[in-house]
């Protein structure tokens, strides 16, 4: 009787499933393929789809591992991305001169703060998170994003840019807490690397919208993204963004730390005016490497960003910046962040030119090579040959040619 009641449920269950299988094979037309998981995709750490293959790739000037074993800069895959929000595993990388990656223990964490100040504390991670915590979603982005005509893709042109949601305690209640004294300007942070990166901000910065966090993406940081606690600096270079954070020294004067020296100039009032990122955005498709299957109508898209606040507007160029089109932008502004624009766009099969421009809420706009080559008084092919210094975010145009393939029109 047992025996025949367990035959009867191992039919009625392979009955079930061969029934679903059906179902799914009559309305689609295919029977699908059986997703083969182990245990610890399924409740261990979530894994993407087998089919999703967007990966992070090396600078193209220099590769990683190098030949001392170590990782220099890597790129985000920014022509898969979608929205606003860099995934912590693919968010790039900007070493410090290519240190290893410190492997800190959460529970031996200390972060000092100290200088002129009225009580130097020194506090522990569980310290930090008794403090109000708040999220933010900013952009951060390396210095070293600049587009050269050899690069292929837009990851090569511009993938040293991420943006993430980040949590921790605004460092203006920590300063507040340590009780920051009269005369000071400026403040230092170091990190625990082997070279111990350090960079100086103003104190009205650091006042102002500066994090201590120790979150990432609803998730604690990625070691290679400083865990566990980090400084995020808002629209700032992404070098004073410190991780690894250990320390930070409350000063009266600007100090030339060693991220300092060859990143600005030594004089502090000039060294104010370099910090922050101009108005800058991408066209992510059509962009370097993909292909235009044939004519009709596509979704232009891309991503716009400034230090300088919020983006106001986006324009988008078919005719190689003879006249521009605004842009929808789509979804919620965040200041200091990756804001995601896009244009309906009929391709009749001509080749052409697409290229973007941002404007953010200060009125500053995003130029041309041409046009920063006016400004500096250099030949107006300078910047095709040498490359803009400095930050760079002048325009990046793509060429499409008549067979739909897309290329760098910097080239």
């Amino acid at each position: 009787m047992d025996s025949k009641k367990a035959s009867r449920r191992k039919f009625l269950k392979g009955g079930a499933a061969a029934a679903a299988v059906g179902a799914i094979q009559s309305a689609s037309g295919q029977t699908p393929a059986l997703v083969k998981s182990s245990l610890k995709d399924e409740v261990a750490y979530g894994e993407r789809s087998h089919y999703v293959t967007s990966v992070r790739v090396p600078v193209l000037e220099r590769p990683s591992p190098d030949e001392f074993g170590l990782t220099f800069h890597v790129l985000t895959p920014l022509q898969d991305s979608v929205g606003i929000i860099t995934p912590s595993s693919l968010h790039f990388v900007g070493t410090h001169r290519g240190a290893i990656v410190p492997d800190i223990d959460p529970r031996e964490y200390r972060f000092l703060l100290h200088g002129m100040v009225d009580r130097p504390l020194e506090f522990t991670l569980e310290e930090l998170k008794r403090f109000p915590s708040v999220s933010r979603i900013h952009f951060i982005e390396c210095l070293g994003n600049r587009a050269k005509p050899e690069h292929k893709t837009v990851q090569q042109t511009t993938g040293l840019t991420s943006c993430s949601e980040w949590t921790g305690v605004p460092l203006s209640l920590l300063l507040k807490e340590v009780g920051v004294q009269k005369g000071v300007s400026w403040v230092v942070s170091e990190g625990s690397e082997e070279v111990k990166g350090a960079g100086s901000i103003p104190l009205a910065k650091a006042m102002d919208d500066c994090l201590v966090a120790y979150g990432q993406n609803g998730e604690p940081l990625r070691p290679q993204n400083g865990f566990p606690v980090r400084l995020i600096v808002p629209g700032f270079e992404g070098i004073y963004n410190t991780k690894w954070l250990r320390r930070m020294k409350v000063a009266d004067r600007y100090y030339m730390t060693y991220n300092d020296y060859g990143h600005i100039s030594n004089d502090p009032k000039v060294a104010a005016l370099t910090f922050q990122w101009g108005p800058k955005s991408v066209i992510t498709f059509p962009s370097g490497g993909q292909k235009l299957p044939g004519r009709g109508v596509y979704q232009i898209t891309g991503l716009a960003w400034s230090g300088g606040g919020a983006v106001r507007k986006v324009e988008i160029s078919t005719d190689g910046g003879h006249t521009w089109k605004d842009a929808e932008i789509r979804g919620e502004v965040h200041r200091m962040a990756h804001t995601r624009f896009g244009m309906n766009w009929k391709w009749e099969g001509q080749e052409c030119v697409v290229m973007s421009r941002c404007t953010d809420e200060l009125g500053q706009v995003q130029p041309t090579r041409a046009q920063v080559a006016k400004v500096f008084n250099v030949p107006p092919d300078y910047y095709h040959n040498h490359g803009v210094q400095g930050s760079d975010n002048t325009i990046v145009p793509w060429r499409v040619a008549t067979d739909g393939s897309v290329y760098n029109a910097l080239a």
